[in-house]
């Protein structure tokens, strides 16, 4: 693929999926509920990856703000509001996370936290090839956690997006991988929404099984940097 000119206005999606050989890779962000019967008939394999939605909401905002597709997210205080009452692309995370989650007592779908991912890369890549049924040869761990740090890949103009032109992605308002910090949401959050945000997450996920969100410190804190 041409790297540097891989933006086209349309995308030919299905068409290419359709030429590929198997095994065959699909990023996505739909909801659960937007896959097609068939997906779940054949058995296939997902790798669904969550992350603290506060760092979700912060990582968001920034990304409306820099991709001119979105509307303009406006003040912080209204874009998160948004976000908790599910009015952003993709929809709600609670529903979202709760859909996926649900499948993976069902289906082959394997859960990642982010914050896992960040904490402890070599753990999370082998529970990753123990789901996929897969070996490395040597070597091969180290230079997958190698290439998808996230400073080398921050680097990489073949997954960073500044080859898009600035009407689909304006770099000069914030960049596509901007921190990839845990915890930066205490940066942006005050008191008083991170204890609004989280009696929400405590009514709308009451009940539900699955991995948790990190504590909440007190917003103004150090994030966790890695």
């Amino acid at each position: 693929m041409d790297w540097e000119h891989s933006w086209r206005p349309a995308s030919p999606g299905l068409e290419t999926l359709s030429q590929a050989p198997p095994p065959r890779l699909i990023k996505t962000h739909l909801p659960v509920e937007l896959l097609p019967p068939s997906f779940w008939r054949q058995g296939c394999k997902v790798l669904y990856v969550s992350r603290d939605p506060r760092d979700v909401a912060v990582s968001y905002y920034h990304f409306y703000r820099m991709a001119p597709v979105h509307p303009h997210p406006g003040p912080w205080p209204h874009f998160l509001e948004e976000f908790l009452n599910g009015k952003v692309s993709y929809g709600s995370w609670f529903t979202h996370v709760k859909g996926w989650w649900a499948k993976a007592a069902t289906h082959p779908v394997l859960c990642l936290r982010y914050e896992d991912m960040k904490e402890a890369p070599s753990q999370q890549l082998n529970r990753v090839l123990t789901f996929l049924g897969r070996t490395l040869p040597s070597g091969g761990a180290t230079a997958i956690l190698a290439a998808t740090s996230f400073t080398t890949m921050r680097a990489n103009p073949k997954v960073n997006y500044t080859a898009l032109p600035r009407t689909v992605m304006d770099h000069a308002v914030s960049p596509f991988l901007r921190k990839g910090e845990v915890g930066d949401w205490m940066n942006l959050f005050t008191v008083a929404q991170a204890e609004a945000f989280d009696a929400r997450y405590q009514e709308l996920m009451a009940g539900v099984e699955g991995p948790p969100i990190p504590p909440s410190p007190t917003p103004g804190a150090d994030p966790v940097s890695h």
